[in-house]
């Protein structure tokens, strides 16, 4: 209720334009919250929000926002406020804004800017695509191994607010090369007379600038640290990447991956903003590739006829028999993609994973295979409708499904791998592409068995 009332106020505020009561009212607001509001602002009151706040608050709140919605104020912010917003930005996520530009754009923004912040937003956006360089920062503390810790807390007391994170602390040697990193509760600890290389251990971790985004991901995983030093090929520290941008970066390729599970292109916007004719398009592709595919399985059910016009009772269980291998399929190839993408399996484990699934899927087809065997005999005890040949059509039925499950199986672990190999997405094996797959060859498996278990009877 009394967020309700605020609310009003601020909204009161705004229709009479009092700037300085807005002023006022949002030194009591995080930044989060001014963020989430102007989200839900036409553009006259955004310009209005911003023109309020303080400079930190307006560049936090700004960080804050969706890169949609920034890309929209840049446009209609005073040059003013723009050019102060960018150059307070954190590196990273200017260079993350800048990259979503067109060319132009690009190009009169960096006017913006210093000379200083000029050059450290070309260096980032020369690094390539996906690399940690476009991710790291700059703001981060570097000290000296021959400086006491009271000569290192007194250098951060006077520069540490240019630093993204004041948890860890990287010692470089003259010529900027990485030797150690150390926390702050090991500076905290020690004897302030105490030399900083008396108290370092040699043993640190980093990144390199070219390494691909999923590395990072990864290597934040393995060794569950909040920031990591970035270095170029000499070993030269560059950057750091903290914690919250690796955060965004796994929540983004998590996004990315389900969505090509789900058979369609990854979006790079939040799905309500996606344009729908570019929906259509992403979706489409994927739609037209999988209806090919089940054109061949209709290419099968058509080489397959003569059985079919001779027993069409085997008809009866098409969709069964596709069906359960698909979801066989599907279900080993989201276990796959999902232990890749956590680095549980390698491409060289391939043949543990194929020992397993066989396993797995033997069993899981012995169980589907008892149960449409019993499906079969019961509804023919009881109702006859299988005639007097009802025990080999319960056989076929059986033996396929076991048949089928355990391909469809099979196909879904090593579908990931292949793509993994040959340097795809494993996401890209979706599980509609696999379920598409195992249709068409579970069709053949199928008639291949009634055609050598019901010949001489039924066909």
């Amino acid at each position: 209720m009394e967020q309700e009332k605020v609310n009003t106020k601020i909204q009161n505020l705004l229709k009479i334009r009092d700037r300085n009561a807005l002023k006022e009212e949002f030194t009591k607001w995080d930044p989060a919250d001014i963020a989430e509001m102007i989200s839900e602002m036409p553009e006259g009151r955004q310009i209005l929000i911003f023109s309020a706040l303080d400079r930190d608050k307006a560049v936090q709140t700004f960080e804050l926002l969706e890169i949609a919605i920034q890309k929209d104020l840049l446009d209609v912010l005073p040059h003013r406020l723009v050019a102060l917003i960018l150059n307070d930005m954190s590196p990273d996520k200017r260079t993350a804004l800048l990259e979503e530009l067109p060319g132009e754009m690009i190009n009169k923004h960096l006017k913006y800017l210093t000379k200083t912040e000029r050059a450290v937003a070309l260096k980032l956006l020369g690094y390539p695509e996906n690399s940690i360089g476009r991710l790291m920062t700059i703001d981060y503390m570097a000290i000296n191994q021959e400086w006491t810790v009271k000569e290192v807390l007194d250098y951060i007391r006077e520069y540490g607010e240019v630093s993204e994170t004041l948890s860890v602390f990287y010692i470089i040697d003259q010529r900027g090369k990485l030797i150690d990193d150390i926390n702050v509760r090991q500076l905290l600890l020690a004897d302030p007379g105490e030399r900083v290389k008396d108290i370092m251990d040699g043993k640190y971790i980093a990144l390199t600038v070219t390494d691909d985004e999923e590395v990072a991901i990864n290597e934040f995983k393995k060794y569950n640290r909040v920031e990591m030093p970035v270095v170029d090929s000499s070993g030269i520290l560059l950057g750091v990447v903290t914690s919250d941008d690796i955060l965004k970066l796994a929540e983004d390729e998590d996004t990315e991956d389900i969505q090509k599970l789900a058979a369609v292109e990854a979006f790079e916007e939040p799905y309500m903003e996606v344009p729908i004719p570019l929906m259509i398009r992403k979706r489409a592709v994927w739609l037209i590739v999988l209806f090919i595919g089940e054109l061949l399985t209709a290419t099968a059910m058509t080489y397959f006829e003569d059985e079919i016009a001779k027993a069409v009772v085997l008809a009866l269980f098409v969709p069964l028999i596709v069906s359960s291998g698909g979801n066989s399929g599907s279900q080993a190839a989201t276990l796959i993609i999902r232990a890749m993408s956590l680095g549980e399996v390698k491409i060289y484990d391939w043949w543990h994973i194929m020992k397993r699934e066989v396993v797995s899927g033997l069993f899981l087809g012995l169980l589907l295979g008892v149960l449409g065997f019993s499906r079969v005999a019961v509804w023919s005890y009881f109702t006859g409708i299988y005639g007097a040949h009802w025990l080999l059509i319960a056989l076929t039925v059986g033996l396929s499904l076991v048949g089928v499950v355990m391909w469809g199986t099979l196909m879904g672990s090593m579908l990931p791998l292949i793509l993994k190999r040959l340097g795809a997405d494993p996401a890209t094996s979706s599980t509609p592409f696999v379920a598409t797959l195992v249709d068409v060859t579970g069709l053949v498996i199928y008639f291949s068995i009634a055609v050598l278990l019901l010949t001489g009877t039924l066909l």
